[in-house]
């Protein structure tokens, strides 16, 4: 039986991310399709960071709408993939259409 996602793609999530200096508090996207949550009780992240002075690969995107999206200051997506369950995720913000083409863009380049 499908499932109610309390995210979508493209959602701005906050939520505990682990890195590579531990456990973090952090926003990230939702990169998981509606046919995925259809059907797992999870969803597939990747984070967002406010370091955006640190070097740009080509799989990473400085948001261009980053306060409409509900994050507090300039930030970078990165293809940096983790998982949660959908009850530990806080919905703060979507991303723009161009923020969201550009990021799937990324992915896109990461996985290929």
């Amino acid at each position: 039986m499908p499932r109610n996602p309390i995210a979508a793609s493209g959602d701005v999530v906050t939520v505990d991310f682990a890195g590579a200096m531990g456990m973090k508090r952090r926003p990230a996207v939702v990169i998981s399709s509606p046919l995925y949550h259809a059907h797992r009780p999870d969803v597939i992240l990747a984070i967002v960071t406010s370091q955006t002075n640190i070097p740009l690969t080509p799989t990473d995107y400085l948001l261009q709408d980053w306060a409409t999206a509900g994050l507090r200051c300039p930030s970078l997506f990165r293809c940096y993939f983790g998982m949660s369950p959908a009850a530990a995720i806080r919905v703060i913000g979507h991303l723009s259409d161009r923020d969201l083409q550009a990021v799937r863009n990324c992915i896109r380049g990461a996985l290929a």
